[in-house]
């Protein structure tokens, strides 16, 4: 099983059909995994952060979390009840405390944010797929979260999809309207983004702050970029990155979203 990150943007994303990345996402299983039924899903997202490694370990149906405020009221009606999958949970937290992560919690009541329901939504609108969400530690680093998915990389042969949701560029003090110009600080991590992915220069994506003199305006804050760094690393060292969407909204959202294929594929 590949991994993937894919970039969620505006929580619209669930209702707006000019949001071009809703399209992207609505053909996944056609264009992305047309002949491949995960057996459940582990959904890295940039809304959920922790101390320490935190998984949901719901048992019934996930709760469908509105994280989010002032949106349209029909955003506020969307359910989004896939099962939850405490099996998996149970895998993630060994997984994570055998690799030295230290003591993994279980949350046995929280669902799913936006970052983890919005995208699946579209991806797997039947929500008959087991899902369980792994939260993100924003006072560690890249290095840290690609560790973190190279400890889980044994999921992908039970056939589990692990999917980081965030953004390839997030800073939501500097976002213009729709139609505008690409601020150059955005274009220009979003373009160093993809070709250090491309090139395979991931130990240049773990320590991204010290390589790109944009990060810090493209993510002044990491929680939706450390998504990306557990799912490239649970792919594994030799692992192969495919660009499979990109498009742009509000001058500053890139909606860059990648494939990482395994090596031994």
């Amino acid at each position: 099983m590949d991994t993937f990150f894919v970039s969620h943007g505006s929580p619209t994303l669930s209702i707006d059909d000019g949001i071009p990345a809703r399209q992207f996402l609505k053909s996944w299983r056609r264009d992305v995994l047309p002949d491949v039924a995960p057996t459940a899903i582990l959904a890295i997202s940039g809304h959920w952060e922790t101390s320490v490694p935190t998984v949901s370990a719901v048992r019934g149906a996930n709760d469908t979390i509105y994280d989010f405020y002032g949106f349209p009221k029909p955003m506020y009606q969307l359910k989004y009840p896939a099962p939850g999958a405490p099996g998996l949970a149970k895998n993630v937290k060994e997984l994570l405390e055998k690799a030295g992560f230290g003591k993994v919690k279980e949350d046995k009541s929280r669902g799913l944010d936006h970052g983890a329901w919005v995208p699946l939504m579209l991806m797997y609108p039947e929500a008959d797929i087991p899902v369980c969400q792994l939260s993100i530690q924003t006072e560690r680093d890249g290095t840290y979260h690609y560790n973190m998915g190279k400890a889980l990389a044994p999921l992908r042969d039970q056939g589990v999809l692990i999917i980081g949701s965030g953004n390839a560029t997030h800073n939501l003090r500097h976002i213009g309207r729709n139609g505008g110009p690409i601020a150059k600080w955005a274009l220009d991590f979003d373009t160093w983004l993809k070709e250090s992915l491309l090139e395979g220069r991931y130990e240049d994506v773990n320590r991204y702050e010290d390589k790109s003199p944009c990060a810090k305006m493209a993510h002044p804050w990491p929680d939706h970029f450390y998504p990306l760094h557990v799912a490239l690393g649970a792919a594994g060292d030799k692992a192969k990155a495919e660009l499979i969407h990109h498009s742009w909204t509000n001058c500053t959202l890139s909606y860059a979203s990648y494939r990482f294929t395994t090596a031994e594929c």
